[in-house]
């Protein structure tokens, strides 16, 4: 257990640059991540209710009002 501690400060923790960019990669996964997960249940909350949900009908709508 001890050689696996020793192992992850050595890789990570030990030189200021790759700590931070350690830092900064997880930061920027974990915005993507967390954008990703709360865009769809956004979506699932919200189904039937957006534009791009409901944009066919409308569209279909102003063609055949071009057509008469």
């Amino acid at each position: 257990m001890a050689g696996l501690s020793n192992a992850i400060y050595r890789t990570f923790f030990q030189r200021n640059a790759v700590y931070l960019t350690s830092i900064f990669a997880g930061a920027f996964a974990f915005e993507i991540a967390f954008d990703s997960v709360s865009n769809k249940v956004w979506d699932s909350i919200n189904r039937g209710r957006q534009w791009k949900d409901i944009r066919h009908l409308y569209i279909q709508k102003a063609e055949e009002e071009d057509e008469e």
